[in-house]
């Protein structure tokens, strides 16, 4: 019997775990953190083996394969051993994707690629069509593929997922930009990082299609390395030489496969960040061949996606705007690009090796002022405090609000855009969002 050997013990390395016990595999999982009751109740009820808190190596390093969590690092010290004795890493939805047939929609990009996975199984679901949601949102590819199938699979994929995926195919693959980010996990060099985002095309064939925008340089330069066989759908703000989606006087507009266009104001999402995603969603339902109505009524009736520009309350004539999942500059860029009033920016947390300069002019227009919220604010008092802006400096949910509600005058917005990840004072980018709106609510 061939052994599995599954490190992490979350929602993507449960859900492999039972996906390889149901195909018959010796399963071990080892999680060097705690693991959840109710994935440790999913691994019983399944007779997996696990533990928690330690790896043992003996119980490890007799494995067929590996099946890591994408938050594990390659320069952890049990993956180094691994990868020394020879052993082969996977990622969940490699793993996964031998066991199914199913249509895989598939979405990758520095930024926007949460919301335009959620706008696509919204408008699937609205179609009728059998869809599950997996990758980084929703619900384990491979519990599902295990124990609940769907037709279609709407993927949001990770730069760490992508590095462990090898046979797997998207039947739509979609990438929305690469911008700097998680560049502390690509040994700072950018070049790794826009590789990784670029596997996301391995295996297409002629029957497949590739969606991306047509504006992002980087991609653009990237393009012409590659003998893309997929058909090409390219999007853009602007009519462009290529594109087959964009936006032309005031009209939302899809060229292919089947043309299709509606007024731009009918979109529920506002900012040129969501037009992109917009876009991109359109035309991958297009492609899916969901009818044009049913496209129109779902793009206008999306409610949005937690964390992402999510309006919390107003308190005292000042809005609260909870934009956690910005955990890049980039991020922050098309945050602060559709602020309509002057901003209090709160910015900080577990810095990824972030270049700030991206965001400096809009920071100058937009902000009234600037609270920094993290373990260790060095770097962006070194950055920001030359501009001359108001500045707090805090180091707790609580006492961000507080300087918050102190700073912010009516009429004015309180933006949580951070640029960074959460590690260094929340469990994650959630828990930082979660805190943001009970304290701003409880004002």
């Amino acid at each position: 019997m061939r052994r599995i050997v599954v490190l992490g013990a979350a929602e993507s390395g449960a859900g492999a775990a039972v996906l390889a016990k149901k195909e018959g595999f010796d399963v071990f999982v080892s999680d060097m953190g705690a693991i959840k009751d109710r994935y440790k109740k999913m691994l019983d009820d399944h007779q997996i083996e696990w533990e928690e808190g330690h790896h043992t190596e003996e119980k490890i390093l007799n494995a067929d394969e590996v099946i890591k969590s994408p938050g594990i690092p390659d320069d952890a010290p049990m993956i180094q051993k691994i990868i020394a004795k020879g052993i082969h890493i996977i990622s969940e939805i490699e793993f996964a994707g031998r066991y199914t047939n199913s249509k895989m929609i598939c979405i990758t990009g520095s930024n926007g690629k949460t919301t335009t996975t959620s706008l696509i199984y919204h408008i699937f679901k609205s179609a009728g069509y059998d869809a599950g949601l997996a990758g980084n949102i929703g619900r384990s590819l491979a519990l599902q593929v295990a124990e609940d199938p769907h037709e279609y699979y709407i993927i949001e994929l990770s730069s760490f997922q992508l590095d462990n995926m090898y046979d797997f195919r998207a039947n739509v693959a979609i990438l929305m930009n690469i911008t700097p980010d998680h560049l502390d996990r690509y040994q700072n060099c950018m070049q790794n990082y826009v590789d990784s985002k670029m596997r996301i095309i391995q295996n297409q064939t002629p029957e497949d299609a590739f969606i991306y925008w047509n504006d992002d340089p980087i991609i653009q330069k990237e393009l012409k390395k590659y003998d893309i066989k997929a058909i090409q759908l390219p999007f853009s703000e602007l009519k462009e030489k290529g594109s087959i989606g964009y936006i032309e006087e005031g009209q939302y507009k899809i060229e292919q496969p089947t043309p299709f266009n509606m007024e731009q104001e009918e979109l529920s999402l506002t900012g040129k960040h969501n037009i992109y995603n917009s876009l991109a969603a359109g035309i991958a339902s297009d492609v899916a061949g969901i009818k044009k109505e049913i496209i129109r009524k779902s793009l206008s009736d999306f409610p949005g996606v937690e964390h992402r520009l999510e309006y919390v309350t107003t308190v005292r004539g000042v809005r609260y705007v909870n934009d956690s999942k910005a955990t890049n500059v980039d991020a922050c860029w098309y945050a602060l690009e559709s602020m309509k009033t002057k901003t209090i920016l709160i910015i900080g947390g577990k810095d990824k090796g972030n270049d700030y300069e991206a965001i400096k002019d809009l920071v100058m227009q937009k902000c009234a002022g600037l609270v920094y919220l993290g373990a260790d604010n060095t770097k962006l008092h070194n950055f920001f405090d030359p501009l001359g802006l108001p500045v707090r400096d805090t180091h707790s949910m609580k006492e961000c609000i507080e300087a918050c509600y102190e700073m912010a005058e009516p009429g004015m917005t309180v933006l949580l855009s951070p640029c960074c990840a959460s590690f260094d004072l929340f469990k994650n980018m959630e828990d930082r969002g979660e805190q943001f709106k009970t304290l701003a609510r409880s004002l």
